[in-house]
């Protein structure tokens, strides 16, 4: 069988760093937040090129703290791509705000500024761009669109750890970036986690405050926060790992470039866009196409022991949870023709070249 993602590798190569790890949290007492967590803020930070990082407890609530952090209540309009994990919406609808969806670009799959654009009203407070599957927004466009509207621009990132834009690590340019170290996730964690980075001092410490409670001294609380607290045996786990995700990422993007060379010139087959000169900008959390008969094809490489998804087969604004939003179908069509063909193909670090081309044969033998 060839998994869709096998997180037990890596546990396997560094079993010993990670059981010490254990052991010295353990030993500590400090299960919830402490020096281990930061110490992986501080890492972060460094690793960003940002002057705050805040642990906490899963990317969903980085990105629902982080709007209200900056802000973002009941009536606020915010824009948010079309094709996206429920979590970009949810982090939004949860404070009483209004997600407005936003269709996506055919190549990219990511948001589409023209689209943007035309869905902005007097209550468009912020945009929460995507970068979905590990692929940088051009942040150039991202950020000159959100300074033109005056909107709080939200990166969300939490599929994109260590992803680039012009020499720049994506989370770092907007009010604040938001992170998910879900086990499955480049930089994963062996449970959840999250996130949020930031260049103001006066964001971070409300974010510190919201994660716990609202409250830095005990019993002592500054106005109404919640438990979301990064745990020491989480970030003790990401301390460890972070040094190599540079390296897993470029296994990641060499990965999707013999997926690319194996899949070429298929009837039926759309590959994702792949510039060979910069390896900086995707980071392949997911290998991503689109695809004719993607659900006979789906059915097909899971009777051939091939894991495979689909992210994701129902965009944001078509969802029975957002139903109360009014949309219907036909008001992101690209985003609604994406979900009825976009396959994932097996992506980790550890993949080899074997498995690759096993897929890549199964996949023509299909079309054949």
């Amino acid at each position: 069988m060839i998994p869709f993602v096998d997180v037990v590798q890596q546990y396997t190569l560094y079993r010993k760093e990670f059981k010490k790890a254990f052991e010295d949290v353990c030993s500590s007492g400090m299960f919830v937040l402490g020096p281990e967590v930061q110490r992986f803020e501080k890492r972060f930070c460094a690793y960003l090129g940002v002057k705050e990082a805040v642990g906490v407890a899963s990317g969903t609530d980085a990105l629902r703290l982080a709007c209200q952090a900056l802000g973002i209540g009941p009536g606020d309009e915010v824009l948010v791509p079309a094709n996206t994990f429920i979590a970009t919406a949810l982090s939004v609808y949860d404070l009483g705000s209004i997600p407005v969806p936003v269709d996506v670009n055919p190549e990219s799959f990511l948001m589409d500024l023209t689209d943007a654009s035309s869905r902005l009203t007097g209550r468009t407070k912020a945009i929460l761009p995507v970068h979905l599957y590990g692929r940088s927004m051009d942040m150039d466009a991202v950020t000159a669109f959100s300074r033109k509207h005056n909107l709080i621009l939200i990166e969300d990132a939490c599929q994109a750890h260590g992803a680039m834009w012009e020499g720049r690590r994506v989370g770092s340019f907007g009010a604040v970036g938001c992170f998910s170290f879900y086990p499955g996730k480049n930089l994963g964690a062996f449970g959840d986690g999250g996130m949020i980075v930031t260049e103001d001092h006066s964001v971070a410490e409300k974010l510190r405050l919201l994660r716990n409670y609202g409250s830095i001294k005990k019993y002592i609380h500054e106005f109404p926060g919640t438990n979301s607290r990064l745990d020491s045996l989480q970030a003790a786990i990401l301390n460890i790992k972070i040094k190599f995700l540079d390296e897993w990422n470029k296994k990641r993007f060499y990965a999707a470039r013999r997926y690319t060379e194996k899949l070429k010139n298929i009837n039926g087959l759309h590959l994702p866009v792949l510039d060979f000169d910069n390896i900086s900008r995707h980071v392949f959390h997911l290998f991503v196409l689109t695809c004719e008969r993607r659900d006979e094809l789906l059915d097909y490489l899971t009777k051939q022991d091939i894991g495979c998804g689909v992210h994701y087969p129902v965009p944001i604004h078509l969802h029975r949870a957002f139903t109360s939003l009014g949309y219907k179908k036909g008001s992101c069509p690209v985003a609604e023709q994406l979900s009825e063909k976009i396959i994932s193909l097996p992506m980790f670090p550890e993949i080899t070249d074997k498995q690759i081309d096993t897929v890549a044969g199964a996949v023509r033998r299909f079309y054949d």
